[in-house]
């Protein structure tokens, strides 16, 4: 047995993904801030059942839990961290004039990973505007997100926008399913299953066709409000996509669940270019208060290792190696003016070694040769 192994779905994270993670993170809190968003830290771990039930129609099947010692009880650790941010706007800043604004950046850890996405401990930083769930709110959130990937560097950004409850108001209005299961509709619908559909609720195969590039597929879904039950919600899409057009691309997939279950009018997903699936997802949603009084809520996530991994964050390294007898003050001044200095510590050290590439020589910046 080797002590240098990690369990699955854990690893190291080296030079220069670490500092590349870091300095998004810190990216993305600035962009944040410039907008009013204050930070906020909360633990890595608190009690199961505060966690599981905050926000409304989560589920906390993803925690990974544990007997707390002390007090006998319970503990999850967080497996998102907009629970938590809502915990905090609930009950510590339960007093503050709404809406709220708080940013975070920290680690989650999953019960279970797929396939695909195999990492079960992983960094994301986001916002939350807590109080409020309205059009202007959703304009805010996604310009946010959008100028905090563009602030870190990040390129060809695109939004998946979703509307989370849209099945269950046709369902519970114009388009009843009788006795069909609206989970088994839902699943259907996600995974683009026509024939399914067709079989067991056929007025609902529209929505299927219903997805691709935003304009063309709101113009579709407008088509299918039946009885105009989805007049408002399709009427706030429109405006909050209209907020970022021609600053990032636009889809629309009015059948997306996965991933949203908690969310309530409105969802997006983040991607962009040179990345594997999303790097980002937000949206409306609601926070239950400890009197079981409910309260909107609207945010978005990142994840930060998705986007580290796509190189999407990396800056060019520009290591100056600084010979041993250099005067600290020349090296001190090169630092000022944006160097990362390496300084030599004993005669046989060289640039190459610490991974430099340029190098200080009679007082001159020279470029390493590669």
């Amino acid at each position: 047995m080797t002590h240098a192994l990690l369990p699955s779905g854990f690893h190291d994270r080296l030079p220069p993904d670490a500092d590349a993670a870091a300095r998004l993170e810190r990216r993305v809190l600035d962009a944040a801030h410039a907008h009013g968003y204050e930070r906020v830290d909360p633990p890595l771990a608190e009690f199961e059942d505060a966690l599981a039930h905050r926000l409304k129609s989560a589920r906390a099947q993803d925690a990974v839990r544990f007997v707390d010692p002390i007090s006998q009880r319970t503990l999850a650790i967080r497996p998102d961290i907009t629970a938590q941010v809502g915990r905090i706007a609930a009950t510590r800043m339960g007093h503050h004039p709404r809406p709220v604004r708080l940013s975070y950046a920290g680690s989650v850890l999953r019960l279970r990973a797929s396939e695909l996405s195999p990492e079960r401990e992983r960094r994301q930083a986001g916002c939350e505007l807590i109080g409020l769930d309205t059009i202007a709110a959703a304009q805010e959130i996604v310009t946010v997100a959008v100028e905090a990937l563009e602030a870190a560097g990040v390129t060809g950004i695109s939004i998946d926008f979703t509307l989370p409850d849209l099945l269950a108001t046709l369902a519970a209005g114009p388009l009843p399913l009788g006795d069909v299961s609206l989970d088994e509709l839902a699943d259907r619908l996600d995974a683009k299953d026509a024939g399914a559909v067709a079989a067991i609720a056929p007025a609902y195969l529209p929505m299927i066709e219903a997805a691709g590039p935003f304009e063309t597929a709101h113009d579709r879904l407008c088509r299918f409000d039946v009885g105009g039950a989805l007049r408002s919600r399709l009427d706030g899409l429109w405006k909050v996509a209209e907020s970022v057009k021609g600053r990032v691309a636009l889809t629309l997939d009015p059948t997306e669940r996965h991933g949203f279950e908690y969310q309530t009018w409105l969802g997006f997903s983040l991607f962009a270019d040179g990345a594997r699936g999303e790097i980002g997802r937000g949206g409306s949603y609601t926070i239950v208060h400890e009197d079981g009084s409910e309260e909107t809520a609207i945010g978005f996530t990142l994840y930060i290792d998705a986007i580290v991994a796509a190189g999407l964050a990396q800056e060019e390294r520009r290591r100056l190696f600084v010979p041993l007898g250099t005067d600290p003050s020349l090296a001190a001044r090169l630092r000022g003016e944006g160097w990362v200095t390496v300084a030599a510590l004993e005669a046989g050290d060289t640039p190459e070694a610490q991974l430099c590439t340029h190098v200080l020589i009679g007082g001159e910046v020279q470029t390493l040769a590669k």
